[in-house]
């Protein structure tokens, strides 16, 4: 019988050999070797959180003087603020790479708060951040950094083809007068964006079940393509209610953070859009495994935004990565257009160009926030609670 041993050192010079016949011409073998592994040295030293009016921007520091940015809204700013300094305890001194890592250690470090508001929305400003520097670092931008973008543009509203319209609170009962002041703005809509285009509508959780049942048999002629926030968030039952009984789409998931927020809305069958918040979720890291559960479920994502230019542009990342996409919410704003740089590009029909650059591909101009910032007129405001008629505190 053939003795088949192989001597190890001569099978692997053998391999060499064998491997560098089939390299490119003029590659080397051990061309890695020379390859700097950046990522292993670098650390967080700072995070410094810059209050402005509705808002944090937060900008993660690093060894190496690569700096990171991310966006805090939708919560008090200044508690905020203070949030995001304590937590910088835990992220001290860590690889800014390690972005799954350092997020999970954010999420479980304090079980009491766990999936609050504060919490998630301030770990969304570190996430969206330590992305920022990692494709900074490997000079990138952050959607390749995710697999590469599934798409070239992005459609996104409000567009002269896309609008949404919405309305305030609204009573537990509706005559025929109240039925056709929520649908007059419905109607305005359609015949500016013609049978082209799309009209959304937003019910922000305000229109009780019984009126939405209503309002909503008056919209279909009009081919309203989603209803937004039917119900309070976590209600599944009148979900499941308002599904059986209501034939436009229905849409939701600004509030119902991260991926378990998400899930029960997909098992149970109750919406045909996905509506998750990249500054409110978590941040990209959330935001892209939401785009992965939803996808399962073959539920198209409609990204929630109402963040400046820097949170919109984390949010663009990860829906250009996104197999199931329809439409993002992108809205514009000349005050934070004085901040925030973005560089990627919107066409008057609402298609948005990939981003260019690495990292976020933004730019901060932190002496423009600290004027914004330091503006003498603003004060902080409470959104609500909204009032029915009769002066009772009603859901918004």
């Amino acid at each position: 019988m053939r003795d088949i041993r192989v001597n190890r050192r001569g099978f692997f010079s053998g391999a060499t050999v064998a491997l560098g016949a089939a390299l490119p011409e003029g590659a080397e073998a051990g061309a890695a070797t020379g390859v700097e592994d950046r990522s292993s040295r670098i650390r967080i030293t700072d995070a410094v959180p810059h209050l402005c009016r509705d808002r944090v921007f937060l900008r993660v520091d690093t060894n190496l003087g690569i700096s990171g940015w991310g966006e805090i809204k939708g919560v008090v700013p200044t508690v905020a603020a203070e949030l995001a300094r304590s937590m910088l305890t835990l992220l001290r001194g860590e690889n800014p790479t390690r972005i799954e890592h350092l997020w999970q250690t954010l999420y479980r470090a304090e079980r009491n708060q766990r999936g609050g508001a504060f919490m998630l929305h301030c770990i969304a400003g570190y996430d969206m951040a330590l992305w920022d520097i990692t494709g900074k670092l490997w000079g990138v931008p952050v959607y390749r950094l995710l697999g590469g973008a599934v798409r070239d543009k992005l459609r996104a509203y409000p567009s002269t083809t896309a609008i949404k319209v919405g309305v305030g609170v609204k009573g537990f009962g509706a005559d025929p007068a109240d039925i056709e002041s929520m649908l007059e703005p419905i109607r305005k809509a359609r015949e500016k964006v013609g049978p082209k285009g799309t009209v959304m509508f937003d019910a922000h959780s305000s229109v009780p079940p019984a009126t939405l049942r209503q309002l909503a048999a008056g919209m279909e002629p009009y081919a309203v393509r989603f209803i937004e926030e039917p119900a309070v968030p976590g209600n599944m039952e009148v979900f499941k209610q308002l599904r059986a009984a209501i034939k436009v789409p229905l849409a939701t998931g600004e509030r119902d953070r991260t991926l378990w927020g998400i899930l029960p809305y997909l098992t149970d069958g109750i919406v045909d859009f996905v509506q998750p918040d990249c500054g409110y979720t978590g941040g990209i890291s959330q935001m892209r495994k939401i785009a992965a559960i939803a996808e399962a479920y073959y539920t198209p994502i409609v990204p929630h935004c109402t963040q400046s230019y820097l949170g919109m542009t984390a949010s663009f990342h990860a829906a250009f990565n996104a197999p199931l996409f329809m439409i993002h919410e992108a809205y514009d704003d000349a005050l934070w257009a004085q901040v925030i740089k973005p560089h990627w590009k919107k066409s008057a029909d609402g298609f948005v160009t990939l981003p260019e650059g690495t990292g976020l591909c933004v730019d901060v101009d932190e002496v423009a926030l600290k004027r914004v910032a330091s503006d003498p007129t603003y004060r902080y405001q409470w959104r609500g609670p909204g009032r029915h008629p009769d002066g009772a505190v009603a859901d918004y």
